[in-house]
């Protein structure tokens, strides 16, 4: 009888421990998947939404900006049209206004750093691209500066 108590009670062990593991694998796995799927879908996203380059329109010469306390910047750029703008040059007089309302009254320890120049460099071109897209075709996709000189 002691004998058939015993495997009696053999069985009633709990399964505790597997159902934490089987719970913990299946977390791990959801948000691994979840997770490599808006990875992969963010990629789409950003390659379908990013332009082709087209071609690159110099300004014919540099403007000079007045910083704030007495420095000043010289600026010469370029900006990259995309595909869509086709061959024809886009007309740059709103690009040197857009640059002169970007850089009027910094300050030199703005520009003095990557960082500073960059952030404001971002914040131009968001405005040109703007600027620049007709019938929700971006003619504008970079802007690239061929001068900048700070005293």
């Amino acid at each position: 009888m002691a004998d058939e108590k015993e495997t009696a009670e053999a069985p009633k062990k709990s399964n505790k421990m597997l159902m934490v593991v089987i719970a913990l694998v299946l977390v791990i796995l959801g948000g691994g998947g979840a997770g490599a799927f808006f990875m992969l879908r963010g990629d789409t996203a950003q390659a379908e939404a990013k332009p082709v380059k087209g071609v690159v329109t110099a300004a014919e010469s540099t403007i000079t900006v007045n910083l704030a306390d007495g420095h000043y910047l010289k600026l010469g750029f370029a900006l990259q049209q995309t595909e869509d703008a086709g061959t024809e040059a886009v007309d740059l007089n709103e690009a040197y206004q857009l640059a002169i309302d970007a850089y009027t009254g910094r300050k030199l320890e703005e520009l003095s750093t990557a960082e500073g120049r960059e952030k404001i460099k971002e914040e131009l071109l968001a405005k040109l691209v703007e600027t620049y897209t007709e019938d929700k075709k971006k003619m504008v996709m970079d802007i690239y500066y061929t001068s900048f000189v700070t005293q």
